[in-house]
């Protein structure tokens, strides 16, 4: 760690050594002892989870609720099996994403499930679970409370683990290191010092969640940092070790359109803090090729897909509620 500090600035390397933490550095005990009223919402979007989602909010249920964790809700995305019926009966609330601020035409994506998830809970402060963990424990959930719990002065928390690919143990995360990290460390090197910055477990204070808006897809998460590093500046930002992390990987054309968005969502906050303004903008079209079945043989089809990131505005900006 000594070598690696020395390619780092010392901004960075101080606030390693200041915002991050593991998710054993403190006790259940020591949390509902320093909860003093505070109310805790744990959001879960979920899309075809069946498998996974109903033991996520069973351990949430029978270990955290109404101890430490005071609302549980699913966030249910378009999902086409039983997610909503095994979340429900699991004990989670349950809300279909496009209920949520009915007026509104719904947006495609984990950051509108998110969006919405905050928008249907009342919590103080908001944890965010992804549901398809097949190894979760609720050190997760202790651990990202931890830093918001114990220190006003952080207002929001990014879980980092290892995370295995086949028989790598590290190996996954592919996006984040071919794409994410990359692309942070040339044009937000302030940021270098988070382990996973793509990571969809995060807790933050609801009136910070409520001051930024929410790309609706995949570039969710790095919007959330980016924003919040300009807006709140980086020792506002903390992380914490959960340990480890199993879940459902997705193809690598799936990877391809995730990294796509993100690359989008980057571009655009590039424009919006004059870090980089361009006279011709990205495109935002992605071109791939996927195999396709044909008379003469296999042949490659093209597929196209639009990139564009949507955002959901902050919702203190908003004058409507939500009304389920």
């Amino acid at each position: 760690m000594r070598n690696a500090r020395l390619q780092v600035s010392p901004e960075v390397g101080s606030w390693l050594d200041r915002r991050s933490s593991k998710a054993g550095d403190r006790t259940t005990a020591e949390l509902v002892a320093a909860k003093r009223g505070t109310r805790v919402s744990v959001v879960i979007p979920a899309r075809d989870e069946e498998a996974t989602v109903g033991a996520i909010v069973t351990a949430i249920r029978e270990e955290l609720y109404g101890v430490l964790v005071d609302e549980i809700l699913v966030v249910d995305s378009h999902s086409t099996d039983a997610t909503a019926e095994v979340a429900a009966a699991a004990g989670a609330d349950v809300v279909a994403q496009d209920a949520v601020f009915p007026g509104l035409a719904g947006l495609p994506g984990k950051g509108e499930a998110l969006w919405k998830g905050v928008a249907a809970t009342s919590g103080d402060l908001v944890v965010f679970v992804d549901g398809d963990l097949h190894d979760f424990t609720t050190g997760y959930v202790t651990g990202l409370l931890g830093p918001l719990l114990t220190d006003p002065s952080v207002a929001y928390v990014k879980g980092f683990y290892h995370r295995p690919l086949g028989t790598e143990a590290d190996g996954g995360g592919r996006v984040t290191e071919l794409v994410a990290r990359p692309l942070l460390n040339m044009f937000w090197p302030e940021l270098a010092g988070f382990v996973q910055p793509l990571a969809g477990e995060y807790a933050g204070r609801r009136e910070v969640l409520e001051s930024i808006p929410f790309v609706a897809n995949y570039g969710v998460e790095i919007g959330h940092l980016i924003d919040l590093l300009e807006l709140r500046g980086l020792d506002a930002l903390a992380q914490v070790d959960l340990g480890h992390r199993a879940h459902r990987h997705q193809s690598t054309q799936a990877l391809g359109r995730m990294a796509g968005q993100i690359m989008q969502t980057l571009f655009d906050r590039l424009q919006r803090y004059d870090r980089l303004v361009t006279a011709v903008p990205p495109a935002t079209t992605l071109a791939q090729f996927q195999r396709g079945a044909s008379a003469g043989g296999v042949e490659r089809e093209l597929v196209l897909t639009d990139l564009t990131s949507p955002e959901r505005p902050p919702l203190n900006s908003l004058a409507l509620r939500h009304t389920a």
